[in-house]
């Protein structure tokens, strides 16, 4: 949308509500091309994996877990279509109130997170956010475009889990967001903070959490995900990942809203050093091999780099990273 291609936008949001179409409780975080919902995980023992990495698998298991962050995202998503003139039927705003009402019960549940997490479920901070984003976005569709909706429950829910999140999302000791509620681990997943207009950049809180960032997951300028020697009771993967590359996207947007715009550009121009040949990234980046790892193409990783050029062409970073809210914020 943002870049002028309003026909993929909407073609794009059409095949996302198809595919999201039904029981708000069954919203998956992935469906195949066509919409397929049944995406069973395989393995394929008789091959060897690229460079001997085995299993080779087909197929995604996460797709039947309980992720929270999806719906914010799915919410957020139909949110910026309005906000870019993207007219919606109905049909598409009753889909969401659905979703809206599975929510308010469901955000107080744990789940897998944003890192698809194999391990017990756990309440994860990021999930939360995202649950907050949902119920926002939908405040705003109620105030700003005129939809239908309980807006008060909406807003009640905001509130309650605005307070939670600072409450025990926020390590005071370590002054940063962490991985899970009442936790110590750092993660990546928290630099979205101010990036959805959870806080303001200059909240000392979202200083505290890059600067810890900065200082525990940082490997030769590119961003871990976490440490996974910390966490391997969480996620049940062996340690020494490499650098996630949507991470350090986040970290140069951070950088941006931050007014640190030479740090910004000079964290960008080494992540479009890395690409290949034809300008393509992975997953994961190794900086001490100085070789990609991981799912090749990534598109999120690219979906980063996009976001990341775009706020690094306008004085101000992202317009949504600019909340638009009128209660106090809890200390």
């Amino acid at each position: 949308m943002q870049g002028g291609h309003t026909d993929e936008a909407c073609a794009w949001r059409d095949w996302l509500l198809r595919a999201v179409a039904g029981d708000p409780s069954k919203l998956q975080i992935m469906y195949g091309a066509a919409g397929e919902r049944r995406l069973d995980e395989y393995e394929l023992p008789w091959l060897p994996g690229y460079e001997n990495s085995a299993p080779v698998r087909i197929g995604n298991a996460a797709s039947s877990q309980f992720q929270l962050d999806v719906y914010g995202e799915l919410i957020d998503s139909m949110h910026k279509a309005r906000c870019a003139g993207i007219e919606s039927d109905p049909n598409a705003w009753k889909l969401q109130r659905a979703v809206m009402e599975f929510l308010e019960t469901a955000w107080h549940e744990p789940d897998e997170g944003i890192w698809e997490v194999r391990g017990a479920r756990r309440h994860f901070t990021h999930s939360k956010l995202m649950a907050w984003v949902a119920f926002d976005r939908a405040v705003k569709a109620v105030e700003k475009f005129d939809c239908e909706g309980p807006v008060e429950r909406w807003r009640s829910n905001r509130d309650a889990l605005l307070l939670e999140i600072c409450a025990r999302g926020f390590n005071r000791e370590k002054n940063a967001f962490v991985q899970e509620y009442d936790g110590e681990a750092l993660d990546a997943s928290l630099l979205m903070v101010p990036l959805v207009g959870f806080l303001p950049p200059d909240d000392e809180r979202v200083r505290g959490t890059v600067a810890a960032i900065e200082r525990e997951l940082l490997i030769d300028g590119f961003v871990l995900r976490y440490r996974s020697e910390e966490v391997s009771h969480v996620d049940g993967l062996p340690p020494g990942e490499g650098a996630f590359l949507l991470c350090t996207f986040w970290l140069a947007d951070n950088y941006a809203l931050a007014g640190r715009f030479e740090e910004a550009r000079a964290l960008f121009e080494r992540l479009l050093a890395i690409r290949n040949d034809l300008g393509l990234l992975a997953e994961q980046y190794d900086p001490r091999a100085g070789r990609m790892l991981g799912n090749f193409p990534q598109a999120f990783s690219h979906v980063g780099l996009v976001n990341t050029a775009r706020n690094l062409s306008r004085e101000g970073g992202p317009a949504q990273q600019r909340p638009e809210r009128e209660q106090d914020l809890p200390r």
